[in-house]
């Protein structure tokens, strides 16, 4: 599966686009040196029902285009 499978997928279950968790992660405070990937996995799954790969995808998502925010 690619990346931007497990995306579309996660858009899918959730209804949430790529850029709703960038906005979703920036209200948490995700954005801090901080913050533990397993923290936002552990929310993610909670939240969102998603299982450990699609909340991982996630996650490196937000590593990838949050690095400014």
């Amino acid at each position: 599966m690619t990346f931007q499978a497990y995306l579309d997928n996660i858009e899918a279950k959730t209804g949430k686009t790529p850029d709703d968790f960038l906005a979703w992660a920036k209200q948490k405070g995700y954005f801090n040196k901080e913050t533990k990937a397993m923290t936002i996995v552990n929310d993610l799954k909670s939240e969102f029902g998603l299982g450990h790969g699609h909340a991982m995808a996630i996650v490196q998502h937000l590593k990838n285009e949050g690095k400014d925010k």
